[in-house]
């Protein structure tokens, strides 16, 4: 299948790469360093509809199609990994299964304040004790008169301590297993919401992660997302379409790499010339690019089916599969081109490395992505 942007989406492209490598990418590695959520970044994304990318025009988004987004994604993972990954979960994560699941109050009340980035979303389901196997959380929620009560602890969640509206999953009939799991729209205002452990990450710095703790929290029964029991069901649909966020967040990072990696080894000389003349180099150059291309078509490819309305379970996987385990591979090779000055915080791709390393974890680890696969191929 051959594969070529539109004069919109190149268009597009292009005004996302000038604000990344203008706005974004200079101040990355500080904000690395500070452990600082990119506030400024995310208010500029706001201001030019990123953040309500996906969203449509009726709900003050532009209402852009999934490969416009994973490009853009792309891109500004490529400045800042952090900046794309809370990006990539307020879009994929928090408002599209408000649009895809939620009732037209719920998308009047909630998609605009998204679209406008006035609060940032994010997406609850990981616990303790329940991270790839949903079906044993221990989040309950019980209905009382007009609002359910929900108790729980949520870890791992992007964006946790600046999180405004998040998705919440809890159980609200124990016996029926995964039917009995519900989702439920929470704001970071409601009583019984609390921030818990800020983790301190290997990378992703300026994405901040955290617990989220809800201790006899009520929730509006109107802020039930799609029917009790239907929990389970909006997770899976919402984890496929967020796998091809981070495939395309792994796609931005392994670019960024391999372009730090051609620039250093036309620079650096070593026996009378650059480094880049050397076979050894070449072969890595030429093995992360080819890789990376691939990498980027398998992402555009389950974006072009989920636009198409198909069932992307499949391809979401293979995407975030090979991105992730390329960007790793990718940034790993960097860092030998690089040398000593690699393993120094005197160039990006120290911070690449350590940025790669989570994409083969969150929203499914590299494993359960070959689960995925296997069964889609096996029933």
């Amino acid at each position: 299948m051959f594969f070529e942007l539109s004069e919109q989406q190149t268009m597009i492209r292009n005004m996302v790469r000038e604000l990344a490598e203008k706005e974004i990418a200079p101040k990355a590695a500080e904000l690395d360093r500070n452990e600082e959520f990119p506030d400024e970044a995310i208010k500029r994304l706001a201001e030019l509809g990123i953040l309500g990318a996906i969203i449509p025009e009726k709900y003050g988004g532009p209402g852009l199609d999934t490969v416009t987004y994973a490009m853009m994604i792309m891109e500004i993972s490529r400045a800042c990994a952090s900046t794309g990954v809370v990006t990539s979960v307020h879009n994929s994560l928090c408002s599209w299964p408000i649009m895809y699941y939620g009732s037209e109050e719920q998308k009047d009340k909630y998609l605009p304040i998204l679209a406008r980035g006035d609060r940032i979303g994010a997406f609850a389901a990981t616990e303790p004790d329940a991270g790839s196997d949903l079906g044993s959380l221990s989040t309950v929620a019980e209905l009382n008169g007009d609002n359910y009560i929900i108790n729980g602890t949520k870890t791992f969640i992007t964006s946790g301590p600046r999180a405004g509206i998040v998705i919440v999953f809890a159980v609200t009939d124990r016996s029926k297993g995964t039917k009995g799991i519900s989702a439920f729209i929470v704001e970071s205002s409601y009583k019984g919401y609390k921030v818990g452990s800020i983790f301190e990450k290997i990378g992703i710095h300026a994405s901040l992660t955290s617990e989220l703790i809800f201790e006899d929290m009520p929730v509006p029964k109107e802020n039930l997302l799609g029917k009790e029991g239907d929990g389970f069901k909006i997770a899976m649909a919402t984890l496929d379409g967020g796998r091809i966020g981070i495939a395309s967040q792994a796609v931005g990072i392994a670019q960024a790499a391999l372009e730090e990696s051609i620039k250093y080894s036309q620079a650096r000389h070593q026996f009378g010339k650059p480094i880049s003349s050397f076979q050894a180099i070449q072969w890595m150059l030429a093995e992360m690019a080819t890789k990376i291309d691939a990498a980027r078509l398998l992402t555009y490819q389950a974006a072009i089916r989920k636009d198409q309305g198909a069932r992307i379970s499949k391809e979401a996987a293979m995407a975030k599969l090979y991105a992730s385990e390329t960007a790793v591979e990718a940034t790993n090779n960097a860092i030998q081109i690089h040398g000593g000055y690699g393993y120094t915080r005197e160039y990006p791709v120290e911070r690449l490395y350590r940025d790669a390393r989570i994409t083969t974890i969150y929203e499914g680890t590299s494993e359960v992505q070959k689960m995925v696969i296997a069964s889609s191929l096996l029933r």
